[in-house]
């Protein structure tokens, strides 16, 4: 599931007493039960696109058939945050597992405003050229899928997006840019079909197994020029190895590539950076039509509650027909896990990785606080 970065707080001030004592007995419960929960908590986060992050969230996790030994956990969730640097987000997403697996369906409604910084497009951008820019997004999507054969699924969706984008500082790069276009926005509708393998032994967190998901989208000249008109393809690849009974060896690759035979609107262009993958960049500080990247971590928990994680990686952005073995880029970083579903392996994430240096600046850092692992 795509992440937001938030955490739970241990002591829910809003509520009464009783309330407080009855989540606080969920949170710290030593039950690995197959059973539902529902968790209405705060919400407080970090990211470095963000800054702090505070707001509410309710958190369902259930399971479709508990008689069934085998099904993966399904979870559904809601979230209204308010970010320090004037981020607005309010969002519901599903992510339910039919009764032996044999579907699996996605529905997303969300609506994100806010403000960030614009370097110029490709992977070599200026920290002295950020411009202050503002978005406002509106996005639906609904994903089904049905297993085929063992661990095997196809199936397909839509998604619509709407999005404005505000220049805040007249006369830098965003506006002066002769190569962006459509920079005010647009909207597009995406007719997917997707192709995934799944053999992971837990969704949240995962210790063996492997999933690797093919998804190829197509926007069709719904809303006429200059709204995107063309295609998007993804590949995302995991692997999962249990090396000894508390340390994991997590492996991921993924692509984004964008094709079209018309100019790409700015605001499809694929970004490098996030709590997800390449920790450390700033999410849009490089961007371009393709995004290719890689990433393994060590995961080590000696105690049920409590984990560490190294973490190391590498990737970059290109344009069209300009890719090359050169100028990847480097991430790397260690963080810590709070487990408060021991049965689900859901967790608090905590992580601080490191970049590149770039020729004149200072080296590229962020610090995480989040809800469950990276991938």
């Amino acid at each position: 599931m795509k992440k937001i970065f938030y955490v739970i707080l241990l002591v829910l001030c809003s509520l009464k007493l009783s309330a407080q004592r009855k989540i606080l007995n969920k949170i710290f419960s030593d039950d690995t039960t197959r059973h539902n929960s529902f968790l209405p908590v705060p919400l407080f986060g970090y990211s470095q696109e963000a800054g702090l992050t505070l707001g509410a969230a309710g958190i369902y996790s259930f399971y479709t058939d508990k008689n069934d030994p085998n099904i993966k956990a399904s979870q559904a969730y809601g979230v209204i945050g308010f970010s320090t640097k004037k981020r607005v987000q309010i969002s519901f997403k599903t992510d339910v597992w039919a009764s032996h697996n044999k579907y699996h369906y996605i529905a997303e409604a969300k609506f994100l405003n806010q403000p960030f910084n614009f370097y110029g497009i490709g992977n070599k951008t200026l920290l002295a050229d950020e411009d202050k820019i503002n978005l406002r997004r509106f996005k639906l999507n609904g994903e089904l899928e049905r297993k085929v054969f063992t661990h095997f699924y196809l199936g397909g969706g839509i998604e619509y997006e709407n999005l404005k984008f505000t220049d805040k500082e007249t006369g830098g790069i965003y506006s002066t840019n002769p190569d962006l276009n459509d920079k005010n926005g647009g909207q597009f509708v995406f007719l997917k079909a997707t192709a995934f393998y799944d053999s992971r032994d837990n969704v949240p967190y995962p210790v063996k197994g492997l999933y690797a998901r093919l998804q190829y989208g197509y926007a069709p000249n719904f809303f006429g020029s200059p709204n995107y008109n063309g295609s998007l393809v993804t590949a995302d690849l995991r692997n999962f190895y249990t090396l000894t009974k508390s340390l994991n060896l997590a492996l991921n690759a993924t692509y984004e590539g964008l094709i079209s035979n018309k100019t790409i609107p700015f605001y499809m262009l694929r970004q490098l950076g996030n709590d997800q993958f390449m920790r450390a960049y700033y999410s849009g500080r490089f961007r371009d039509e393709n995004l290719i990247t890689s990433q393994a971590e060590l995961r080590f928990r000696p105690l049920p509650r409590f984990g560490l994680v190294a973490f190391g990686g590498t990737g970059k952005v290109f344009g069209k027909n300009s890719f090359n073995q050169t100028d990847f880029k480097p991430t790397y970083g260690a963080g810590a896990r709070f487990f408060f579903d021991l049965e689900k392996g859901l967790a608090l994430r905590l992580d601080y990785a490191m970049g590149e240096k770039p020729i004149g600046e200072k080296r590229i850092s962020g610090f995480y606080i989040s809800l469950g692992e990276a991938f």
